[in-house]
Parts: C-alpha cells; structure tokens; sequence
C-alpha cells in the first residue's frame, strides 16, 4: 500500500435521467462530501471535460513549485502561498463520476467514452441487463468499478467504493511530488506499516489535505478550518545528525540526548523553511516501524500566520456549496 504523496478532497458527480433516484442518491451520500447531482448526460461531458483543463492546470501550478525548489526556494512556504491564493478551487475539482448506464439520451457508456482525457475515478451503475458490458468496459479501460443497482445495501456498497476512489493515490500527483523524495524516503512510504499509520495518523488529526515531500522530510497538512501543520519525519540513522545540530544551535543537554533517542525531535527545518524569525521548538515523538525501517515522527503546529485565511478552506468551500439540490430541467 503506498501512501498518497499528496491528497485532499474533491467532488463527487452523480448523473442520472431518474430524478427521484438522483434525489434519493443525494440524500444519502456522507454530509462531509461535495457532491454534485446531473440529470442531463451533455452537462456532465462539459462538465468534466472542463474539469480535465482546471485539474491539467492545477498540476502545471504543482510542477510550477518544483522548478523552483530545484532552483533553490523552499517547498514548505511555496505550498502553504499555493493553498492560501488557490482561495479553495482546488476543492471543486472533481474525484470521482458515478454514471447511471441506462439512459435514454446517451448511454452512461457512451458518456464516459466522450471523456478519455477525464483522469477521475469512473463508476458506472447497472442493471442486470447491463452487466456484461459493463465487464467488456472494465477490460478496456473505460470505467474503474462498475455496481449493480440491484446490490443488496447499495447504498453501503456505493459509499464505500466511492470512499476507496476518494483515497487512492492520485498517479499525476504521485509523479510530481516524488521528485522531491529519495529513495530512501519513498520505500518507508510505501512500507505497508508505515503507510497505514500514516493513514491512521491524518484520520485522527482531522487533516483533510496533505502533501509529503523530501526535503526536508515530512507532510504539511491541512484541516477542513485551515489550519496548517508539520509532520516531521525522521530516519532513525539521522537522529545524531539532528541532535547535533540541535547541540550547535545551544539547547540542553537533556533536550540534545532526547532527539538523539528519538523520543523528541525539533522544527530546526521547519523554522528556518518559514524564514519568520521563530524560535525551534522540540516535541515529544513517536515511532513507526515497517520492515524497510524505524521513522521518528512529530506533530507541529504551524503559526496561524501562514495557514490559509478564512475564505480558503474547506470548510468555507463546502458552506458555499449550500444544499444538494437537482438541476432545473
């Protein structure tokens, strides 16, 4: 299991001719989703293929943040100026389309295959009649998962799938922040322990977004109120390099020996990334040991002066979104 190098969260589409079922699915989707409701199978195809433009232009912006950093500028203050300008249009980008087959109009296959350039999860709903080309689908590439509407629990099983696409890694982020990563770096990511206590770790920290990068090594991470932090993450064989930096800079004894044993570690990094005249700060750590390796760890909170503002975050983003309501026909 690979963690994803960079995720936050985006739009869920449901196109579907049957109003009453395209209400129903609205209803019963998780509230903490942006979800947006089709009836219409031409407004999705403009839908996404303006879609693939935004999303190829978020990326370029991504891309934008490395060329500089190989020319020299910090990654941690370019990517916390990126969340704080994007003022939350990342978030109306779109994850994953659920696609009803059956349409009188245009077929849901039909559909998707107007959408080659679309690089979001596909899943199309069946009917018994449909699911044999909904396989010959799958074996081409044309959706991710296909669902009978039949399913015992449907709603469980559609939740759930969607929940699973929501979280994969994304291939053109993964492509663009493993730059910054050594080798090193990438094989604990991708160690299955760690992967999951990381997993585990954004869950219980409310982190909505995140981005991991190499240098230096940690995840910047984003609440749905804007709040940035700091997971430092160090290899246990570079504690006596960061013990003694901490050692040079004059903190005690009892502090230096800490971070040499890995229970505490310190934002040295961090601090001089943000460039705003702050003191380091130690912290208690903890441990995540996969079979590639030990990694120390520590949380630390980011001055609120360099989170977003207020108009920027997920949370003002989903208040805009209002009531999930069906177009006007």
């Amino acid at each position: 299991m690979t963690f994803p190098l960079y995720r936050r969260p985006g739009v869920i589409v449901f196109l579907d001719d049957d109003r009453d079922y395209l209400e129903m699915l609205g209803e019963v989707m998780p509230p903490g989703w942006p979800v947006q409701l089709l009836l219409r199978p031409i407004a999705c195809i403009d839908l996404l293929q303006q879609d693939a433009v935004r999303r190829e232009k978020d990326a370029w912006v991504q891309q934008e943040i490395i060329r500089h950093w190989r020319d020299g500028v910090q990654l941690i203050p370019q990517l916390l100026r990126y969340w704080r300008e994007d003022e939350g249009a990342r978030f109306g980008l779109v994850q994953v389309a659920v696609v009803d087959y059956a349409m009188p109009a245009m077929s849901g296959l039909r559909v998707l295959g107007e959408l080659q350039e679309w690089p979001g999860a596909r899943i199309l709903l069946t009917g018994r009649a449909d699911e044999q080309l909904a396989v010959s689908a799958f074996n081409r590439g044309l959706i991710n998962q296909f669902i009978p509407k039949q399913s015992p629990e449907l709603r469980l099983r559609l939740t759930r799938t969607i929940e699973d696409w929501r979280h994969r890694p994304d291939e053109r982020h993964q492509q663009i922040w493993y730059a910054t990563l050594s080798p090193g770096q990438y094989a604990l990511l991708t160690d299955p322990v760690i992967s999951g206590a990381l997993q585990d770790l954004a869950l219980q920290q409310g982190w909505i977004e995140h981005v991991v990068i190499g240098a230096p090594f940690g995840m910047l991470a984003l609440d749905a109120r804007g709040q940035a932090s700091w997971l430092q993450m160090e290899p246990a064989e570079n504690l006596e390099e960061l013990a003694e930096l901490a050692l040079s800079q004059g903190w005690d004894l009892r502090t230096v020996q800490n971070i040499r044993n890995g229970s505490q570690l310190i934002d040295l990094e961090l601090q001089l990334a943000l460039g705003a005249g702050l003191r380091p700060r130690p912290c208690e750590a903890f441990v995540m040991e996969g079979g590639t390796g030990r990694l120390h760890a520590a949380v630390f909170p980011i001055n609120g002066s360099f989170s977003p503002d207020l108009t920027s975050t997920f949370d003002r983003f989903m208040a805009l979104q209002g009531e999930r309501h069906l177009p006007e026909d």
